[in-house]
């Protein structure tokens, strides 16, 4: 039997199916494709995942040999440049890096984990049974597995056959077109903004807005950049193509701008989307089935949150999972998905109907966007926006623990990203003192002088435990991470 069947091989369910394996599970990743999608989707990373995947040793794969995640001076939240130069130490990191390479990362580190990737292979029905799931695959053949985890997307069909509802609000009064592109020599400045004769330069990586809707321009490197608009009240039939959007940009900026046919090699995008959906799975977990990603909640793009999103479940979900069929996971430690990953959902639905709201045309958006131009000329402002676009905000509940760290993700601390690589849990002890007890063979520990507490580490990096002597340990361990138990106790567990 296999111990956990992942639907769907995108950045979610990749990472995943690579916490598992770390951990010591066995997945299989079951994808409805028959290739890889050339299609253009997510243009990179924004957020504590960036750090989460340097914290795996993977951040170098995507960037360069020796390549460290570093808070950048400048983002973007509602249209209003977030400027973060003067706060050396906020949470923020972004990659710009194509989801379809992200893809190819993973699939190679989950190869080398030994994850058995299944292409051509689709859900389509699944039965629970006390200890294990039944899942078809095309009418043609089953699967049986301890565990099935949805990361098949927004229109998730595992979702619909566990019988989960995806309650929220769809919003059909806009239309945004999107499409890689080439401009005329020149016309890009040294910053990589784009220079529009007649109505002046458009800022990189930052969206843009005006009376007549939104634009933003994207020269990502080594490729063609991307212009996209959103607009409101506007036609949303009608041919998909590079005159379309040049019109699109045009009322936008009010004057007519050169796009001209992308010149790399692509895949390029043309794309035009009509209206949005903010929508949140009513619960994460029925039975053995699981969902993560866009199959449990989809929201505004606005911000790129995303990857960060979906990802940041797979690290939550993987070591839980992996500790119940291993017989080491304490009582009611499955549910603890949802009750710390749903309030994170919330937490990016709220933020990104904001940010898409304070876009909109408008005397009253405008009056809006006057007073919140106010407040982000405060430095406490900006860095609780940056706190909220990394994820770094959120806390969650680690029993009865205490100290300023504990439900937070750990701090970057010299010499963490090499130790946090395997995927255990994690004792950071400045005296080499404490004592792990009985859960010893399970828990790393590492002697860091330098700090003023000892730390706790949960395997996704958040802390469980923090302090100065050996109180509360044990029971923090108890809380989270069991002991081998026997053959017996073991089945028993995982069902």
């Amino acid at each position: 039997m296999i111990d956990v069947v992942v639907a769907g091989a995108g950045p979610n369910g990749l990472m995943l199916a690579c916490e598992l394996a770390l951990a010591g599970a066995r997945p299989l990743v079951l994808e409805r494709r028959t290739e890889p999608s050339g299609e253009h989707r997510a243009n990179g990373l924004v957020g504590q995942v960036v750090r989460m995947l340097d914290r795996r040793g993977l951040y170098e794969r995507l960037t360069a040999p020796g390549a460290r995640p570093r808070p950048v001076p400048g983002f973007t939240f509602g249209a209003f440049p977030l400027d973060l130069s003067d706060l050396p130490d906020h949470p923020l990191c972004t990659l710009a890096v194509p989801q379809r390479r992200i893809e190819r990362m993973l699939a190679e580190r989950a190869a080398e984990l030994g994850v058995e990737v299944r292409l051509g292979q689709e859900v389509t029905g699944l039965t629970q049974r006390e200890k294990s799931v039944i899942v078809e695959l095309g009418g043609r053949e089953q699967v049986e597995a301890a565990f099935l985890v949805g990361a098949d997307g927004g229109h998730s069909l595992v979702r619909k056959l566990a019988g989960i509802e995806f309650p929220g609000v769809t919003v059909d009064d806009s239309v945004s077109r999107s499409g890689h592109v080439s401009v005329p020599p020149g016309s890009v400045g040294s910053d990589g903004s784009l220079s529009v004769p007649g109505f002046g330069d458009i800022p990189p990586f930052r969206h843009l807005r005006t009376a007549h809707g939104l634009v933003s321009w994207a020269p990502f490197p080594g490729g063609d950049p991307l212009i996209s608009t959103t607009e409101w009240d506007q036609p949303a039939g009608g041919e998909v193509s590079l005159d379309d959007l040049r019109t699109s940009v045009s009322r936008v900026l009010g004057v007519n701008v050169p796009l001209a046919p992308p010149t790399g090699p692509g895949p390029h995008l043309m794309r035009r989307l009509a209206g949005g959906n903010t929508r949140i799975a009513s619960r994460y977990r029925a039975g053995r089935v699981f969902l993560l990603g866009d199959a449990a909640h989809v929201h505004a793009t606005i911000g790129g949150p995303g990857l960060n999103l979906g990802l940041q479940d797979a690290m939550n979900l993987g070591w839980k999972l992996a500790a119940q069929l291993r017989g080491r996971a304490p009582q009611g430690l499955l549910d603890t998905y949802e009750s710390e990953r749903l309030p994170a959902a919330r937490r990016v639905a709220m933020h990104t109907r904001a940010q898409s709201l304070m876009t909109r045309p408008g005397g009253e958006v405008t009056a809006l966007r006057e007073l919140f131009g106010e407040l982000l000329a405060r430095p406490e402002t900006r860095r609780h926006i940056a706190e909220l676009l990394s994820g770094a905000d959120i806390t969650y509940d680690m029993g009865p623990a205490t100290g300023p760290l504990v439900g937070r993700w750990a701090p970057d601390l010299p010499g963490l990203r090499e130790l946090t690589r395997g995927g255990r849990p994690l004792l950071l002890d400045p005296t080499g003192t404490l004592d792990t007890g009985r859960w010893a063979p399970h828990v790393d520990t590492a002697t860091l002088p330098h700090l003023e507490s000892a730390l706790l580490l949960r395997p996704d990096c958040y802390v469980a435990w923090q302090g100065t002597t050996g109180d509360g340990l044990h029971e923090a361990l108890e809380t989270w991470f069991e002991p081998p138990l026997t053959e017996s106790t073991r089945t028993a567990r995982i069902t």
